[in-house]
């Protein structure tokens, strides 16, 4: 007990700043809620109420089950809760339900599954070499923290929004967490849970395999670090498979058996959704059709296009459907999956080499996170457009305090880097000032509001995708530029 209260005086901050931001998430409950309320309210039904070779077929309501199975079993275990709360909520038929006890309970759950992403956080912030001498406010595990807990994306995102982000992102770090502590057999297995809760972490596989490859299997260097090839273990190998693959069993496995494994693939890779899915993601593709969009609109007033034959705005409807592009190639899901793979191909190829004679990561990587501060700033703006107008005071307010932190507390951490933006991104940054503007006080007033509504998200996605795509190619610069210190062993 003597021992442990230091250990509790010292992380009381970190209680601090938990229960702070779960009062924050209180205080939103009544808040605004968009259509993935009724997503995650129909798949409580479904999953409570038909038996489990029904769930990836049922489809009464268009929002149909296309997580994988392990979250499939999240949400069943969560509507043997719901239904104290309000056992209609479990119905299938009733559609867009949302009474006040089954808002509360959605919620709720929400909240108390953040406590796996606040668990997490800690692992984390405990992994973080500290300074001496430094002052609370100048701790990386304290800046760490804050930018975890009090992340303005997650908040407006999980808990005005709503989704399951917080949970999911927690299973993740602590999967990182245990990866420092050397605990690596955990890890795998943290991943390839997170894997068959939500599949989009695939993204993130071809990097962890070669991490595992590099620091597991290989159990020996040489004394200058590199590595010694004969130190492979292939029973360790041997493991880690048993234990990806003994995890996918457990999760596909009865779809298997039934023959339905088709089916749920083609659930959890819905392309019928449309390139962009509803123009809100500011990425690549974003770029790509605005430029067709311009192109065309070009190409009519050359007279070189004949308007008839375009589809009246469908890409700029804001639909989520398939589209046709008018002048440039249509994109394909293959051509997606191709383009994917090519551009993490390149940063894989790299970290291989670097895994392959070096014995750890340097302290130059922390480096790489800093050109995703424009990035970040960039996509949280574009989850403005997810949210009414009523929302407005409350997600500017989160977004200016988060920012403010994050600008400073960086500043602060990489003080001996010089500048942490450059003339390029202040600029950048300082622009979403009047795109905000425009967006919810100008164009609202003009006769386009009602003829082309779409216009403020059309902006704010293109504005947005042109930060991620210059950070994205900033970081990879940053990446493949790094210093070789070819000989010495690098430090964690």
């Amino acid at each position: 007990a003597v021992m442990a209260a230091p250990m509790i005086a010292e992380w009381s901050w970190f209680v601090a700043l938990a229960f702070g931001v779960s009062f924050i998430k209180c205080l939103l409950i009544n808040a605004y809620h968009s259509t993935d309320f009724e997503v995650h309210r129909n798949w409580l039904a479904v999953t409570h109420s038909l038996p489990v070779s029904q769930w990836y077929y049922e489809s009464t309501s268009e929002w149909t089950l296309d997580y994988p199975p392990f979250f499939a079993w999240f949400e069943y275990g969560l509507s043997h809760f719901a239904k104290y709360f309000d056992k209609e909520m479990l119905v299938v038929q009733n559609l867009n339900y949302a009474s006040p006890a089954t808002v509360l309970f959605q919620r709720l759950s929400v909240i108390f599954t953040d406590l796996v992403f606040i668990y997490a956080v800690k692992e984390c912030c405990k992994c973080c070499r500290e300074d001496k001498g430094k002052d609370l406010l100048g701790k990386s595990s304290f800046i760490l923290a804050t930018l975890l807990l009090w992340n303005f994306g997650l908040l407006i995102v999980d808990h005005i929004h709503f989704q399951y982000n917080g949970f999911l992102f927690g299973v993740l770090l602590l999967s990182v967490a245990r990866h420092f502590q050397k605990r690596h057999l955990e890890g795998a297995l943290l991943f390839a849970v997170l894997l068959n809760l939500k599949h989009i972490y695939l993204y993130v596989a071809p990097a962890y395999g070669i991490f595992l490859l590099r620091c597991f299997c290989f159990t020996q260097n040489n004394a200058d670090g590199s590595l010694q090839w004969r130190s492979f273990s292939p029973l360790r190998l041997v493991a880690l498979g048993l234990i990806v693959l003994s995890t996918f069993a457990v999760s596909f496995g009865p779809f298997i058996v039934k023959g339905q494994l088709q089916q749920v693939i083609s659930r959890l890779f819905p392309f019928k959704r449309g390139l962009c899915h509803a123009y809100w993601a500011p990425n690549i593709w974003a770029l790509y059709n605005i430029a067709d969009k311009a192109l065309s609109i070009l190409g009519v007033k050359l007279k070189l296009l004949d308007m008839s034959k375009f589809s009246k705005a469908s890409m700029t409807g804001g639909l989520v459907q398939e589209f046709q592009h008018s002048v440039l190639p249509s994109v394909s899901p293959l051509i997606t999956l191709i383009c994917t793979l090519l551009s993490i191909l390149v940063s894989c190829l790299d970290l291989c080499i670097c895994v392959m004679f070096y014995i750890e990561i340097s302290p130059e990587f922390l480096h790489w996170c800093i050109p995703t501060f424009t990035v970040n700033i960039a996509f949280l703006k574009a989850l403005f457009t997810l949210f009414p107008t009523t929302e407005l005071p409350i997600k500017i307010l989160l977004m200016l305090l988060f920012t403010i932190f994050s600008f400073s507390s960086l500043t602060k951490l990489f003080s001996k880097s010089g500048p942490l933006l450059n003339s390029v991104e202040v600029a950048y940054l300082l622009g979403l000032v009047p795109l905000e503007l425009i967006c919810e006080f100008v164009y609202p007033l003009t006769s386009w509001q009602h003829t082309l509504p779409f216009i403020p998200l059309l902006l704010t996605s293109v504005y947005c995708a042109l930060g991620v795509l210059y950070s994205f190619i900033r970081l990879y610069l940053s990446v493949l530029a790094a210093p070789s210190t070819t000989g010495k062993a690098k430090s964690q």
